[in-house]
């Protein structure tokens, strides 16, 4: 979980975005980034390989489009 955690933030980091824009644009899911997290005292969210593979493949596209763009 640590290394989506790290890419998850990395990439946070370099498109500017907050944690719920990239919950909402990866799975339409504004909690998705602080509940991986378990924020709140709470046990953190399991992310099934299948969700990992969508955001990581959202990931891979939006840099593609931003390199494409730029």
């Amino acid at each position: 979980m640590a290394d989506i955690l790290t890419d998850i933030a990395a990439f946070i980091t370099d498109h500017n975005l907050s944690e719920s824009q990239f919950g909402i644009l990866a799975l339409n899911d504004k909690n998705l980034v602080p509940q991986l997290k378990g924020e709140g005292g709470k046990r953190p969210r399991r992310l099934w390989p299948e969700t990992e593979t969508k955001v990581r493949d959202w990931m891979a596209q939006a840099a593609a489009e931003r390199s494409a763009a730029a």
